[in-house]
């Protein structure tokens, strides 16, 4: 049987130990040179070699590492691999001596215009180092590979599941034996099994006539496993793996999700972290999708621009969060080589990620790149004989572009571009016809819309806030009126580090809903109020609540984001007023935002919002009753220092964010509170990123990185409000 173990533990790196996964430099918040890691580094490890690995088949598996890799066993190169995104092995079979043996890693952080998706500029950083797991596995000399699991006939009453394992044969013996699949639901229960002789290098098992099969859904993501047994001469070997039975399509009429019309609401996810890159493990990118997830309160999320963690996917899997997975690249395509290099991409995310039930598209084409009818009819190519079930999509921001894919996908800005010295009026989303250049509709998605046509910062003035929220609310509300788009992902969830040329001159692309440490602008609740009422109840106030904080002054048009009936605003000691959302200005969305305006009060009344101002609260009413609150000081002055992780446990090899606030006294964040706080770590934890760090926006984080066993102190100092600790267990692991 297989043994697979994380291979993270004892590397050595510029003369000292560290664990992977890794980031070659730590990086500012804000304002450094990305220069800085695009040059070779090294890491290096030795490692014993194990009697019980005689006769095995022994290989290293990395999850990725960025950029350019090469591996050395006992100074002897064993592996290449020239891609950050994508797993890859090295087989230390024949190569390993007795005792001690030692393994170097190379890696180029340079972004070499022969590998995708460097030759042009990108805005956002591909930072180096070993930044996933890295796995070793000893197996018998025949063996499993890759499995693929097939369900070609989800709503049919009775089902079924086709299982093609391909074998590993790297000696090249008699391909003979046994193989047999496994079907058992999320408890464990066998379902159904079959068996049939290894029929060469990949065998097809097939389990028909299944009955009782749960559907994996958004809202019920059932889940199912399928082992593959292999019984040969040279030993035995299993793999397991994880699936669901759902059908998924576009069509011109919109979406369907096992066979019923679903809108698609997403947003854009960059897989990067304040101070530390991409090399942040399981914890962080499962919190990231239920971030997505209950948070946000979206049912889809596009991998921008690259595959992502496997943890993210199986996260998703296990959520019900829908994913559009696409292959690297921004806009610029290289010569022949290079493309070819690009197809490979499309294998190789595919093959990693064919059973995720979650993944309803491939992105088979560069981002924002122009047409190449040659090129992205290969990659297209490789996806459809890859894998039958899934339709595949190429996003562009040209209209009157060849539609070579499934699923026509489409950057739209036109509410940017208007600004920009057009004659056309401001509109939220252009015609699918007048995108397309076609005659008929087409399966059709709205894949970015605002980001760096409006970016936006957590501590900007209400004002700009307030048209942010507004721009979000349009262009959802244009793709829920129209039921020819599939629906539409936001650009984007969280603001990034990015290069010179791109954001706001800070190293900061300030295009997220949230800010990188995954605090929620006022944009966020556009996307979670729309959620239903028994799945959250959301309120949110577009307001920082100050007389002079807008220009003229007054907080007035309020917009009160929520899936309330309809929510009462009390101010002073004024006669309360209940306003209902705006279903004129909003008749497409779910739940319409409330907006309170001068029309909702007398002269008399708005007389009395005089110089003097005062406190007041809004309160959201579901059928009836008061089911949300927020109040609102106007003396507010801080009051609590916050210290919240996201978890009281940690895994002994995992991190965990921690996040800080200075509330008011009713419990609201100061949003211009910039002092500084100082965070202190003891215990089996390092701090990622600054000891002194300033509050923006009246918060700031950091990410916990465990080194061990045991009890975790941090304590967290204010000026002005003191010490606040927080306690956290670190035990167990998290892989």
């Amino acid at each position: 049987m297989p043994q697979t173990t994380l291979f993270n533990d004892n590397w050595q790196f510029d003369g000292a130990p560290v664990r992977l996964p890794h980031n070659a430099v730590d990086l500012p918040y804000s304002y450094f040179d990305e220069n800085s890691y695009q040059r070779p580094f090294t890491y290096e490890k030795t490692f014993a070699n194990h009697p019980d690995w005689a006769g095995r088949e022994v290989c290293l598996r990395f999850d990725g590492a960025m950029a350019n890799a090469k591996v050395y066993l006992n100074g002897a190169e064993i592996a290449a691999h020239a891609d950050g995104y994508t797993p890859f092995e090295a087989r230390l079979t024949g190569a390993l001596k007795a005792g001690e043996n030692s393994l170097k890693v190379v890696i180029d952080g340079a972004e070499n215009p022969a590998i995708p998706p460097f030759g042009g500029a990108i805005d956002y950083l591909t930072y180096a180092g070993i930044y996933r797991d890295v796995w070793i596995e000893t197996r018998p000399a025949l063996a499993l590979g890759l499995i693929k699991v097939e369900t070609p006939d989800v709503l049919a009453q009775t089902k079924t599941v086709a299982v093609t394992a391909q074998l590993r044969n790297p000696q090249g013996l008699a391909l003979a034996g046994k193989l047999t699949a496994i079907l058992r639901d999320a408890k464990g229960q066998e379902i159904a099994q079959t068996s049939a002789p290894v029929a060469g290098a990949a065998t097809t098992l097939r389990l028909d006539g299944l009955k009782g099969i749960a559907l994996w859904d958004i809202d019920a993501p059932h889940l199912y496993t399928i082992e593959v047994l292999l019984d040969a001469p040279s030993g035995a070997d299993s793999v397991t793996t994880t699936f669901g039975f759902r059908a998924a399509e576009f069509t011109p009429d919109g979406f369907l999700l096992n066979g019923r019309p679903l809108k698609l609401r997403g947003l854009n996810r960059h897989q990067s972290f304040p101070y530390v890159g991409y090399a942040l493990g399981k914890s962080a990118q499962e919190r990231d999708a239920e971030i997505l997830k209950h948070e946000l309160h979206v049912n889809l999320v596009r991998t921008s621009h690259y595959p992502q963690s496997k943890w993210f996917l199986d996260h998703c899997d296990r959520i019900g969060l829908l994913v559009f997975e696409e292959i690297p690249g921004w806009q610029h395509i290289g010569d022949r080589a290079w493309q070819a290099a690009s197809v490979e991409n499309v294998r190789a995310m595919i093959t990693r990620d064919w059973n995720h039930p979650s993944i309803i598209i491939w992105g088979v084409r560069i981002n924002e790149s122009q047409d190449n009818h040659d090129f992205y009819t290969a990659t297209n190519a490789m996806a459809r004989s890859l894998d039958t079930t899934r339709q595949t999509g190429g996003v562009r921001y040209i209209t009157g572009s060849e539609l070579l894919e499934d699923v026509y996908t489409m950057n739209d800005f036109i509410m940017g571009e208007f600004e920009h010295g057009g004659n056309r009026p401001r509109t939220a989303l252009r015609p699918q016809q007048e995108v397309t250049g076609l005659k008929r509709n087409v399966p059709y998605i709205v894949t970015e819309y605002n980001g760096h046509m409006y970016p936006t910062k957590m501590g900007d003035q209400e004002q700009r806030q307030a048209e942010h929220v507004t721009r979000h609310l349009e262009v959802l509300d244009a793709a829920y009126g129209d039921p020819n788009v599939s629906g539409c992902i936001g650009w984007c969830a969280f603001d990034y580090n990015t290069h010179k040329d791109f954001g706001s001159g800070d190293r900061i692309c300030h295009h997220g809903v949230m800010d990188m440490f995954r605090e929620p602008k006022f944009a966020a609740y556009a996307y979670a109020s729309q959620c239903a009422p028994d799945e959250a109840i959301v309120m949110e106030p577009v307001t920082y609540y100050a007389r002079g904080e807008r220009n003229i002054g007054g907080i007035l048009p309020l917009i009160v984001l929520t899936n309330c009936d309809e929510v009462e605003l009390q101010y002073g000691n004024n006669a309360p007023k209940r306003v209902q959302p705006d279903r004129a200005k909003y008749p497409n969305l779910p739940h319409a935002p409330v907006v309170i305006t001068k029309d909702n009060f007398s002269a008399a009344e708005l007389g009395q919002w005089g110089m003097k101002w005062e406190s007041g609260q809004i309160t959201g009413y579901l059928n009836g009753k008061a089911v949300a609150t927020r109040r609102f000081a106007c003396d507010p002055l801080p009051t609590t220092l916050q210290v919240a992780p996201d978890a009281l446990n940690i895994g002994a090899d995992d991190s965990l964010r921690v996040m800080i606030r200075v509330l008011d006294q009713v419990g609201n964040k100061l949003p211009f509170m910039t002092d500084s706080v100082d965070i202190s770590v003891t215990g089996p934890a390092q701090r990622l990123g600054p000891q002194q760090v300033p509050l923006r926006a009246g918060a700031t984080g950091f990410w916990l990185q465990a080194t061990g066993a045991g009890d975790i102190t941090v304590r967290v100092s204010h000026p002005r409000l003191g010490t606040a600790t927080v306690q956290i267990a670190a035990k167990g692991t998290s892989a």
